[in-house]
């Protein structure tokens, strides 16, 4: 299989690592604009051939797929036009800069029948997939609400806010965890240096059932965290991804109330103190998983986890943040959300996901 990967700068060269070691890979092109990328990557895999501009990839026949790692509003007129010309279309988080945009990607890869992937790392780690787990268990019981913070100092992007930068991942991950869309979305947040890019948000997402999400991102923080909470009636869960062995820790701890009372002297809650304890989660590269499953879905010919649906419901979820931002944090509508509910005939939890198309 040929691959070309576009650009090589923050996170194209870990793409490039993971695909140049995959034994699926026959051919791995490496395309950017900067000279001294591209120098760098020849230097660290002295097999990959060099492409200054993409276009020059579109004169490629022999060329099967692309992954695009490049500013977030160049990724739709790239992969657009790599559809186009009937190549399968990687793209890192988020899918595009718009609902709209991404939309028209996904119908487009289903007119021409080809994979349309989006880098939601964390739905391969094998610390999400364990928490699923233990949720469709059922052992934390109903999902009350989730608490999700990701903050870091810097690194300040030029094009997009915090949202946009690192809401994507824990986006991604409730959704998974949930299998659902919220129907609403709130956003509050500030810009601190440069006008209309926010760099400290707080963002909220309603569901339907009652259960709530909170995402706090911010690229003014002392502190680089990494933590989701998740409150059950049962039990709660902490999962802390900076965390280097025990990441996942379930606290047997919560808040009983009394089944019958008849007044409200007689209501009085107790709150449970039990055990807590780290599940045993298997060790390996999530990015490395994710290539894979990248390749294997062309060379099978189905759709993968992290689809193109997966992109778009992500996507519409960050253009209702950031229109609630300018509306003062009032309550947006996500859109297109019958669309992204619909459910597959190859499973019912309402996503559209490794469906087949050969």
């Amino acid at each position: 299989m040929k691959i070309a990967v576009i650009g090589c700068g923050y996170w194209g060269p870990n793409l490039i690592r993971n695909f140049v070691q995959s034994n699926k890979i026959e051919e791995l092109t490496c395309c950017d604009l900067d000279q001294k990328r591209l120098d760098r990557m020849k230097s660290l895999y002295p097999s990959v051939k060099l492409a200054s501009n993409y276009e020059e990839l579109l004169q490629k026949p022999d060329l099967d797929s692309v992954a695009i790692a490049t500013p977030v509003k160049t990724h739709y007129p790239i992969a657009k036009e790599f559809l186009s010309e009937g190549k399968h279309v990687f793209i890192e988080k988020p899918l595009t800069h718009s609902f709209d945009t991404a939309l028209e990607l996904v119908k487009l890869a289903e007119e021409k029948q080809k994979v349309l992937m989006v880098g939601h790392t964390f739905e391969y780690t094998a610390a999400v997939n364990k928490i699923k787990d233990i949720v469709d268990s059922g052992e934390i019981g109903k999902i009350l609400y989730i608490s999700c913070t990701r903050v870091n100092l810097g690194l300040f992007q030029p094009d997009i806010n915090v949202i946009w930068d690192l809401a994507p991942h824990d986006i991604s991950i409730i959704l998974y965890i949930l299998g659902e869309a919220p129907v609403s979305v709130n956003s509050q947040g500030r810009a601190h240096f440069k006008a209309g890019i926010e760099d400290v948000a707080t963002t909220t997402l309603n569901f339907k059932d009652g259960v709530i999400a909170f995402i706090h991102n911010s690229w003014l923080d002392p502190n680089k965290i990494r933590r989701t909470t998740i409150v059950g009636t049962k039990k709660m869960l902490v999962y802390d991804d900076i965390e280097p062995q025990e990441k996942i820790k379930i606290f047997d701890k919560g808040v009983d109330v009394p089944p019958y009372y008849d007044t409200f002297a007689e209501f009085h809650l107790s709150y449970r103190y039990g055990d807590i304890h780290s599940p045993r989660i298997e060790d390996y590269e999530p990015l490395k998983k994710e290539c894979d499953h990248f390749l294997t879905c062309i060379q099978n010919g189905v759709s993968p986890l992290s689809d193109g649906y997966s992109g778009v419901r992500v996507v519409s979820i960050l253009e209702a943040a950031s229109k609630s931002l300018r509306l003062s944090g009032r309550s947006v509508q996500t859109q297109g959300l019958k669309l992204l509910n619909k459910k597959s005939k190859n499973n019912g939890n309402g996503f559209l996901m490794a469906s087949s198309w050969r």
